[in-house]
């Protein structure tokens, strides 16, 4: 299966979940997340604000903002900047997709992110992951090999094999 039909699969499946189930779903999901010693030994870690087809992120980010220096992506053209979760307060809608992102002073001490969690489209038994198709993610993952990337994803989410191209960077570990 090429990368578009896949999405087409995973996107069908996305939607039919309910959004109330898919945050049921996220709990365990991100409870793994706060039990691996990665994420319990870092001190700066970037996730992402979930959008309604991704695992929810919301409740963690807020549970865990006051204990660690949370990071979260904002889109600037083709990049994302990276920029500290104060609280709900520190929140705006971005400009091109309308996900909520921090506002305040871009993070660009990348060697200091320790974890980083990854949303994705899909991901295989070998920790492919495959995005969206505008390469976001991919190309921050580059400038940050020392984190430890950790894929976050529903079971609908999870196949054998994934295409993979050159330039995508596979995670550490994938949770679902």
């Amino acid at each position: 299966m090429d990368k578009q039909e896949l999405r087409k699969q995973v996107r069908a499946a996305k939607r039919a979940v309910p959004l109330a189930e898919k945050i049921l779903r996220s709990q365990p999901v991100m409870q793994h997340v706060a039990q691996l010693d990665a994420f319990k030994n870092a001190s700066t870690v970037l996730l992402y604000w979930s959008m309604d087809d991704e695992v929810y992120t919301h409740d963690f980010v807020n549970n865990w903002y006051k204990d660690k220096c949370l990071l979260l992506p904002c889109v600037d053209g083709d990049d994302l900047l990276l920029r500290r979760y104060t609280g709900p307060d520190s929140l705006q809608p971005g400009p091109q997709f309308g996900i909520p992102e921090p506002v305040g002073p871009v993070f660009d001490e990348l060697d200091k992110i320790e974890m980083i969690i990854v949303p994705g489209v899909a991901f295989d038994r070998h920790n492919n992951r495959m995005g969206r198709g505008r390469g976001f993610y991919d190309r921050l993952l580059k400038t940050t090999p020392n984190a430890v990337k950790v894929g976050v994803a529903f079971d609908f989410q999870m196949f054998d094999e994934i295409p993979v191209e050159p330039f995508d960077v596979p995670m550490d570990a994938v949770i679902w």
